[in-house]
Parts: C-alpha cells; sequence; structure tokens
C-alpha cells in the first residue's frame, strides 16, 4: 500500500495538489501519508472546486473521496468527474476512518442540540449519536474538518450564531483547531475505510502492473429492453469482474441512469479493450476515467481464453483463414 501511496507523488517535482478542505480532513490525512514537502497544498471547499483546479491548470492533481465502505460512493466525485473537461484517475489510496466529537473547551454532552459533519461521516455515527445524544440535530458540512475550523473560529462568543455546539472530525481536525474531545470512537463501524483516489488530466496511459482497476462511466440506451444485461455481458464474455458498480441519474429527465464502475483489469489489456469496443458500440456514452494500480496489489486471475496471448493467437488463427492458409 505504501508503494501505491508514494506513485501518487512520485509524477511531479514542486507540484501543486489540491484536496477537499480545510486543513485538517481525511483527504488530507490521505495525501500527507507520502506528499513530499516541496508539494503546495491547495485546501478547497467542496470537492468539485478541486477538480475543477485540475481542469484549468491552477494544480497538477487533486486528492478526493471516491467511495467509502459504509455509505458506498461519494456522488459528488462520481458526477463531477463526468461534468466537464476529461480527468483520469492516476491512483487509490485506502484510508481508515477515526471520529471523535469534539467541541469547545467546557461544552457538556448534555449541552449539545446540534452536531456537524460532514453527510457521509453522519451516517457512520448517527447510530451513536442516536444512541448517546438523542436530542441532538445534524447540521451538514462540506467536510469534516470545516464545521471543526467555524466552530473554533466562532469560540464561546460567537457559539450562538452557529446551530451546532459539537463536531464529528477525525482526531488530527479536534487537535489542530484547539477542540476538545467530547467524545471518542463514536463511529458505529469501526473497520470503516474510505478510498480517495488521485485525479490529473488526461496523458499516456501507464503500462499495466498485472494488479490494476479500471474506472468507466457508462451511459445505457433510454427504455431499452435488456439494456443492462448487454452492457454487463461486455464483460463476463471476456472473464473481467466488476469490484463496483454504482448507478447516478444522468440529471435530464426521471428514469435515465448511467453507471460508475470499477473492473479488474488495464485498458492496454486486451480483454478490456474489447469490452470498451462492446461498450461504444452499443452505449451513446462512454467515459474511460482512468487505468490504475489496485491499492492491494493483488493480481489479476486472468479466466482461460481472455489473456492477451490467447486474443493474440485467435487473430493470427483468422489473419490465417483470410488468406487461404487454414480452415
Amino acid at each position: 500500500m505504501l508503494d501505491t501511496l508514494h506513485a501518487m507523488t512520485t509524477s511531479t517535482t514542486a507540484a501543486t495538489w489540491s484536496f477537499l478542505g480545510p486543513t485538517g480532513t481525511f483527504c488530507e490525512m490521505a495525501l500527507r501519508q507520502v506528499a513530499p514537502q516541496q508539494i503546495t497544498l491547495d485546501p478547497c471547499q467542496d470537492v468539485p472546486t478541486a477538480l475543477d483546479h485540475v481542469r484549468d491548470r491552477t494544480v497538477d492533481a487533486a486528492v478526493v473521496p471516491i467511495e467509502n465502505s459504509v455509505e458506498g460512493g461519494v456522488n459528488a466525485t462520481l458526477d463531477n468527474l463526468v461534468a466537464g473537461s476529461p480527468l483520469v484517475i492516476a491512483a487509490e489510496v485506502a484510508v481508515p476512518i477515526t471520529f471523535v466529537l469534539a467541541g469547545l473547551e467546557g461544552t457538556r454532552l448534555e449541552e449539545v442540540r446540534g452536531i456537524s459533519t460532514h453527510p457521509h461521516a453522519w451516517a457512520q455515527c448517527r447510530g451513536w449519536v442516536h444512541t448517546h445524544l438523542p436530542q441532538a440535530v445534524y447540521v451538514a458540512g462540506t467536510s469534516t474538518s470545516a464545521p471543526a475550523k467555524a466552530l473554533a473560529a466562532a469560540g464561546p462568543q460567537g457559539l450562538g450564531n452557529l446551530d451546532y455546539q459539537a463536531v464529528l472530525c477525525n482526531p488530527l481536525a479536534a487537535e489542530q483547531y484547539g477542540l476538545t474531545v467530547l467524545a471518542g470512537g463514536v463511529a458505529d463501524n469501526p473497520g470503516a475505510v474510505t478510498r480517495f483516489v488521485k485525479v490529473t488530466r488526461p496523458g499516456r496511459v501507464s503500462e499495466p502492473t498485472g494488479a490494476d482497476k479500471t474506472t468507466l462511466q457508462v451511459q445505457l440506451p433510454h427504455n431499452r429492453s435488456g439494456a443492462l444485461l448487454d452492457m454487463l455481458e461486455q464483460f463476463s464474455a471476456r472473464g473481467i469482474n466488476l469490484s463496483r458498480i454504482e448507478s447516478r441519474p444522468v440529471g435530464d429527465s426521471l428514469g435515465r441512469y448511467r453507471f460508475s464502475i470499477d473492473v479488474e483489469g488495464h485498458i492496454r489489456e486486451e480483454r478490456v479493450q474489447a469490452a470498451l469496443i462492446g461498450l461504444h458500440r452499443t452505449c451513446p456514452q462512454v467515459r474511460f476515467l482512468g487505468s490504475y494500480p489496485r491499492l492491494d496489489a493483488r493480481p489479476i486471475v486472468v479466466p482461460a481464453g481472455t489473456s492477451d496471448k490467447d486474443f493474440v493467437v485467435a487473430r493470427a488463427w483468422v489473419a490465417d483463414v483470410l488468406e487461404g492458409r487454414t480452415v
């Protein structure tokens, strides 16, 4: 995993990376595990801003959350990756998620009537809150650390101007903004993990490692019976496993969806290329969002008959048939 993280930072020198800020987020924790000192950090108020900074060349790369083991895909990332000029995923990293409930010094649990955090963080802690603070209401935040920063800035004098008295954040943010931890270990799922991705502008696709993942967004034909089955068969016929598939609304009318998909394999592999050709022939829109090393570095098991060698041999046989050398 550290090798994968290192690969996220060695492609540029003295580069600038954006991320979901402000400082103290899990996103910054993912980036800082291996970020060299010369990298300039660009904390952004939301995921679309971080990705747009890559598009307009303000930064060289962005690190944003894409999937959580409890709440699933991060819609802001999934939707924005295809909302503008092309972007691609260059690497991935998983970060274990630990939450604390924090507030200003002197705050007591029984005084907490409102709690602010990112929606995905709330989803991972709402069971604990329901049990221990049933009177508290949720106030949505743009990230896990933005409400912590605002609470610290308000101080005791400005607390009445906020709709919350406590925040759910990581221990780093609580320490960084000088907040007091009111309760630790507040997550409902102690083993929760969030997957983050490094996003860059498109360039020459890297060589496969044998332990790769490819991310796509595929829009299906509208109101055609069996369209989803036809899409899935493009993968199954080539022995390609899907590690993630999620539907997202196209947004122009009800009942129209596109699918965000992670497949096991690399676009430089013959079987993956064959599947993408099939998708391009049968689907109105296919977006390639990158081939990159898997964070667990687990080699892909390629089913018999679908290796690159199998495709080369089959193609040579067809060539022989066309030239009359065999039947």
